[in-house]
């Protein structure tokens, strides 16, 4: 675990993102007290259209209105 302080992150912040990217272990800390931890984001997937394309089925009351009960639920006013 390479532990910097917060005046060495912000000198070589790119190189400790590089480091982080490959796998290191960034830990920054104000004084001797670690704070923070620097660690790659995993990309988000790709959103597909139609990937539940015949596994979700609406009955024919989907589009009806909602019971006076339940609209009082989301207090919408």
């Amino acid at each position: 675990m390479a532990q910097f302080s917060v005046h060495d992150a912000k000198t070589n912040l790119s190189r400790l993102i590089a480091d982080a990217l490959a796998g290191g272990d960034v830990v920054i800390a104000r004084g001797s007290v670690p704070v923070v931890r620097l660690v790659p984001v995993e990309p988000q997937g790709r959103r597909v259209f139609g990937a539940l394309k015949g596994q979700i089925t609406l009955d024919k009351t989907f589009n009806e209105a909602l019971p006076d009960d339940e609209l009082d639920g989301w207090n919408l006013a």
